[in-house]
């Protein structure tokens, strides 16, 4: 059953705590731990709601009566440097009339990592106060070290990594102790109130509880038989976040490992696995600890009993409710990849990959978002909305932002990227796409006062900041000043339009000047009449810096000839850094080029079939599964289909669609408004575009200038330059010379245009 986080309710939001976080009393607190919590409690009357907060460090199960309510509870901390996330389920449900049994198995890194801060304490806290009921963590629990739980041997996974590889030995389990009172759990010691370090203070979680698909039966499965050990190969249909199951009934002791094909691609940066033994009769396993990959692995003794597998696939709670169809098959497959690659990369946070790191790398996460509010339902910007606010939340006291977060063993600034964060395409992006005001309100000081850390030059450009990682991009010929000065601009423009935003007429009066200033300064310094370079820089000049310049604004549209001249010579960006080439050159008026570059360098990845993902370099020697690489998804629904918001929250939208050499796309876009619907199709003589206008908006339609007369629903309403009157239209400010552009309201639209 999906449960979903419970947002809203009264009576659960405005209860102190009176639950006390609560361990056994033989807890040591070791990397690793595993601690299973039982409480039986009488319920007189079942209420209509039991809303339950439950708070670990780092992950739980929940069973009420012996049902399974929660799988992998609990996120990864934290909301900031100190503080805690907790969880809000509605039990009443799993109730009954007379004694329930409520168990939870507290799963405890133990190890700081890139995704996670370490309290330094397993714990539980269990908080459920509605009318007739209390059910409170305290020293009347029972509670254990579930020593069945240990770490698996050698190799362990990189450091970047809090999760241990799991092992579990059945012989030692004590099966049925969430309902069998017949198995004595230990004493349970109250050790801390709620609100005290080292949880600090509890934030409800703000992202929804994971998507349970159910148990499944592998797409396929092969069995290899060894000298020592036989194996099943166990074919996933798409690359997922899995929990392998087993059954067997062999004899006790047998050792069966199980891991994916990351697992053996990263054999010089391990990874999770885990390790099975058998104990006595019939049993089942299932990996609690989530991998990933496209294959799965059962490695066990030669000539054991095959035993029976399936998997469970669990993954952020959001629909695949965008679409993008095409007339050339490239471009679909490539859209679609993007899409999978997106979500394998969700959970806790954005992740820059599901396997070696699971880290929120903030440059990823700006990608990412971007491609959540084309190809998602609209649960997605709760976890943009989480990355944003982390991001501000774990600002250090000198006013630096950092990255990835949260995280226990990192803390070098990033300014690269979290300049994109702050900037025009993160946090200015995520409030038109969702007109969610207060975040932008609420994290506008901390984005200022780490601007305030950077210093400009005489002519307005940046002072180049050394920081801790002065990181451009993978690959070479990196001008990582032209570019930390571009995306320092990106920032200022983000703020600019933020403060006019929250009516804070004089910053944006500040930083309108120090745009104009930048501009000028930039053009003076770094534009050397064939391309942005700058001084002094030896390498080969940079794709990146062009193509930022051009989609940010600082290039005017004097220089787009000569920076289209360079892109058509200079490819040095990865597969990150490329989202801006291809936007850039869209921005510019040059479609056909956009798609040619889209093919020539994600071609490769796209039509390798051995993965429905895409790399994160352009070929397959690092991670296949990064989502920083899906620039492509949000450029062609977004450029080539032409759906944007023009206002916040998509109360004016725009359909302008670049088809470049396309004849026929189609894209859905599940935006905050409404389902907007765009598709075209293009003759040698006539475009069709077709629109679908949610209610309550307003859709700016463009359509190419090289037609001669457009008709919208069959009406003449443009020809020889000139729109004829009718009311069925509104005619939008005509600035553009590459677009004629006209407003509809909500409602569903034939327009043709013919030459």
């Amino acid at each position: 059953m999906t449960l979903f986080l419970l947002a809203g309710l009264a009576y659960a939001s405005a209860t102190e705590w009176k639950a006390k976080w609560i361990t056994p009393m033989v807890n040591q607190n070791l990397p690793n731990t595993w601690i299973g919590f039982r409480k039986q409690v009488s319920v007189a009357q079942v209420p209509t709601e039991a809303i339950a907060r439950i708070a670990v460090d780092s992950k739980y199960w929940l069973w009420v009566n012996g049902e399974i309510v929660v799988r992998e509870g609990g996120l990864k901390r934290g909301p900031n440097r100190k503080d805690t996330y907790y969880d809000e389920v509605d039990i009443a449900p799993y109730l009954r009339e007379g004694n329930n049994t409520i168990a939870v198995l507290v799963w405890y890194f133990g190890k700081d990592g890139f995704s996670h801060n370490s309290s330094g304490k397993a714990g539980l806290l269990f908080d459920c106060q509605t009318p007739g009921i209390e059910i409170l963590s305290d020293a009347s629990w029972g509670g254990s070290l579930m020593n069945a739980f240990s770490t698996a041997p050698a190799p362990e996974p990189n450091f970047r990594l809090s999760e241990s590889s799991i092992r579990y030995d059945s012989r030692r389990a004590p099966k049925g102790w969430q309902t069998n009172h017949d198995i004595h759990l230990g004493e349970c010691i109250e050790i801390r109130e709620a609100g005290e370090a080292p949880w600090n203070k509890l934030h409800k979680r703000p992202i929804p509880l994971w998507k349970d698909f159910g148990l499944t039966d592998y797409v396929a499965i092969e069995e290899k038989i060894g000298n020592t050990h036989d194996m099943l190969i166990c074919t996933l249909p798409y690359n997922a976040h899995v929990t392998p199951w087993l059954k067997t009934d062999v004899t006790e002791g047998q050792l069966i490992e199980i891991y994916t094909d990351n697992y053996l691609k990263f054999t010089g940066e391990h990874i999770l696995r885990a390790e099975y033994i058998t104990g006595k009769g019939q049993q089942e396993f299932e990996c609690y600890g989530w991998m990933n990959g496209h294959k799965v692995y059962y490695v066990y003794p030669h000539g054991m009993k095959r035993p029976e597998v399936k998997y469970r696939e669990t993954g952020y709670n959001a629909e695949f409710a965008g679409e993008f169809h095409c007339s050339d098959p490239f471009f679909e497959k490539l859209w679609t990849k993007a899409a999978r690659t997106l979500y394998v990369n969700m959970r806790d946070t954005y992740m820059d990959c599901p396997e070696r790191e699971r880290a929120q790398w903030t440059g990823d996460a700006v990608n990412e978002a971007e491609q959540a509010y084309y190809v998602l339902s609209r649960s997605a910007d709760d976890l943009t909305r989480k990355w944003l606010r982390e991001i501000v939340g774990w600002q250090k006291p000198n006013g630096q932002l950092f990255a990835p977060v949260p995280a226990g063993n990192w803390t070098k600034e990033l300014s690269g990227q979290v300049l994109s964060t702050i900037g025009y395409f993160g946090l200015w992006n995520y409030y038109m796409q969702t007109g969610d005001r207060e975040t932008l309100a609420d994290l506008y000081d901390g984005v200022k006062r780490y601007l305030a850390l950077w210093q400009t030059e005489h002519d307005g450009t940046v002072v180049f900041r050394h920081g801790e990682w002065q990181w451009g991009d993978w690959g070479s010929n990196v001008d990582i000043v032209a570019i930390h000065n571009i995306l320092f601009y990106h920032a200022i423009k983000g703020m600019q339009r933020t403060a006019q935003a929250l009516g804070k007429t004089n910053d944006a009066r500040t930083w309108a000047e120090w745009m104009k200033n930048f501009e000028k300064g930039f053009n003076d310094r770094f534009w050397n009449g064939k391309a942005y370079r700058t001084p002094g820089y030896e390498g080969k000049t940079d794709d990146r810096v062009q193509a930022l310049a051009a989609v940010i604004g600082a290039a005017g549209t004097d220089k787009y000839p000569a920076i289209v001249e360079t892109l058509h010579k200079e490819y040095h960006a990865s597969p990150y850094m490329e989202r801006y080439v291809m936007e850039a050159l869209f921005v510019m008026g040059y479609p056909e080029f956009a798609l040619e570059r889209i093919r020539q360098r994600f071609e490769p990845m796209v039509k390798d079939d051995r993965y429905t993902t895409l790399y994160e370099v352009w070929n397959d020697k690092a991670t296949v599964n990064h989502a920083w690489s899906g620039g492509a998804l949000n450029v062609l629904s977004r450029y080539l289909c032409g759906v944007a918001p023009v206002e916040p929250a998509y109360r004016t939208f725009q359909i302008v669609p670049q088809p470049g050499n396309i004849n026929r796309a189609s894209t859905v876009v599940p935006s905050i408004a409404g389902t907007i619907r765009s598709s075209f199709e293009k003759t040698s003589k006539r475009f069709t575009l077709k629109i679908s206008v949610p209610d309550n908006t307003t859709c700016i339609v463009g359509i190419e200038r090289k037609y001669a007369k457009i008709a919208l629903d069959g009406k003449r309403i443009w020809q020889q330059g000139q729109f004829i009157p009718h009311s069925s239209y509104g005619t939008a400010t005509q600035d553009d010379d590459a677009f004629v552009k006209f407003t509809v309201k909500a409602g569903e639209w034939t327009i043709t245009a013919d030459k």
